[in-house]
């Protein structure tokens, strides 16, 4: 996660120090200045996920003798998203990205004693995503800007096992969660289209664990949160 927070802000320090920002020193914007009169404009947007989840342990936990180790395992997954932008000013844009991702997570458990895995639960996740995102963007240099963004962002998982009832020894999370999100990425402009490469972390707000007394691979936790990095690539205009 540090790396990841590196790469977003060594971006976002790009965007302030004025590299791409010299309004002296612009070269050519002719394909900017076709697109800035815009008001608004749409597009689609394709992407590549890593996701997991952060978990906080309960007190029984570390009474508990059964378990040495709680631990999440990472899952890649991908996503496709509608686009709406709203210009607000020369700097400031509002962006809604409707759409699906696909997201694999596990969590594992180890035994205290041969520290062998001896249940893994996995979730396979297919959302319905609305992110309501607002972006900061930088001055144009040779028909390309960089640009920070952040939001939060609403899913629904319709492969949710929050109703599963043949399954008593299962974790159970919850199908709705909200998320915040933060990002940076770069915009290059062509004669017809945008198209933007973008990172961007999105963690949960809220805990999504549906306690289950129960259940001891459920008591062993306290708190879980969502967690995903993404790369996406946006085509717009």
């Amino acid at each position: 996660m540090n790396k990841k927070l590196i790469i977003l802000f060594s971006l976002f320090f790009l965007i302030n120090t004025g590299i791409f920002a010299q309004r002296s020193g612009m070269r050519s914007l002719m394909n900017f200045s076709h697109h800035k009169v815009k008001p608004y404009y749409f597009g689609i947007s394709l992407g590549y996920n890593k996701s997991d989840l952060l978990l906080k342990k309960s007190e029984y936990f570390v009474k508990e003798s059964k378990y040495l180790i709680v631990e999440p395992s990472k899952g890649v997954g991908f996503h496709v998203q509608m686009i709406v932008n709203l210009k607000l000013g020369n700097d400031f844009d509002l962006r809604v990205l409707p759409g699906f991702s696909f997201a694999d997570k596990k969590i594992d458990y180890y035994n205290n004693l041969s520290g062998e895995i001896v249940k893994d639960k996995r979730f396979e996740a297919v959302y319905i995503d609305v992110p309501f995102l607002v972006r900061y963007k930088s001055q144009p240099y040779n028909d390309m800007r960089a640009y920070a963004i952040t939001g939060i962002k609403y899913t629904y998982d319709v492969n949710s096992n929050s109703k599963a009832r043949n399954n008593q020894d299962l974790i159970k999370i919850s199908p709705h969660d909200f998320q915040f999100e933060i990002g940076a990425g770069f915009q290059f402009f062509f004669p017809y289209f945008i198209f933007s490469p973008e990172l961007k972390i999105s963690t949960g707000i809220g805990n999504v664990l549906l306690y289950d007394n129960e259940l001891k691979e459920s008591k062993v936790l306290e708190k879980v949160l969502t967690n995903l990095f993404s790369i996406s690539f946006h085509f717009e205009g």
